[in-house]
């Protein structure tokens, strides 16, 4: 008996680093920044739409660097997403990277903190992807920073940039075969277990696995998928839908 419940206590103490283990991205304040803005409205469209939100999240998370990169940083796109017809791309730019850092900055206020011995200008090629500024500036070279300095806008250009994923990119009806079969498989699962079906981690697993890794996909490199799946582990991003798909707060479900 004394073996056994030893043996049960381990098991639990076992389990529970492991757990804590997995959710060292939850560690990181601009993780849970990055999260607590789309989180919510992106379990939902990904619910709607067949697609599980766990694996949206995990690759808004690397594509973007959590909003590192300042080409989503200027655009918005924080998924990577290129253009179609009738998109507005992001042209060539000229911008200066702080040679102590190698930071590449876009905001002309920030700019201006910096003396010309600090910083290399460089040219920057066209970046291929779609511009989710108010479209009387998106495209131009002109206020790099706007969403910097307009946290609203770029909350809404985040959620208008998973709509164009979960409806547009990633379609049933795409030309590119790994999305239409990965769709179909997704659709199948939840025809046969339910929307619930969408929230566990092996169905994340398996839509990452079948719209990247390989040729003509979403990305070609096969560590893609494993990157990705690792930030759905670390980030605790399955548990973290579940909950709010049940109506929990992001901060409660983010801090458990």
């Amino acid at each position: 008996m004394r073996n056994y419940l030893f043996l049960l206590i381990t098991l639990c103490f076992t389990s529970t680093i492991f757990s804590q283990s997995n959710l060292s991205l939850r560690k990181y304040s601009h993780v849970k920044s990055f999260y607590k803005g789309m989180a919510q409205k992106a379990t939902k469209m990904c619910l709607e739409e067949n697609i599980p939100p766990a694996a949206l999240l995990a690759i808004a998370g690397l594509e973007s660097g959590w909003d590192s990169g300042y080409i989503s940083q200027i655009t918005g796109n924080i998924l990577s997403l290129g253009t179609r017809r009738g998109d507005i791309e992001l042209p060539p730019l000229y911008l200066p990277r702080l040679i102590k850092t190698k930071r590449t900055l876009f905001d002309s206020l920030e700019i201006l903190k910096y003396s010309k011995s600090e910083l290399r200008w460089e040219k920057r090629p066209e970046s291929l992807k779609k511009d989710y500024r108010p479209k009387n500036i998106a495209g131009t070279k002109f206020q790099l920073g706007y969403f910097k300095n307009n946290p609203k806008a770029k909350a809404d250009a985040h959620v208008a940039n998973i709509k164009d994923f979960v409806t547009v990119f990633i379609a049933r009806k795409s030309r590119i075969k790994a999305y239409r079969e990965t769709r179909a498989k997704m659709d199948n699962l939840v025809a046969k277990h339910g929307k619930d079906i969408l929230l566990e981690e092996q169905t994340a697993i398996d839509f990452i696995n079948g719209i990247g890794g390989k040729f003509n996909s979403y990305n070609f490199r096969k560590t893609w998928p494993v990157k990705v799946i690792n930030i759905i582990r670390n980030a605790g991003l399955t548990a973290l839908t579940k909950k709010l798909n049940e109506g929990e707060t992001f901060e409660k479900s983010w801090n458990r």
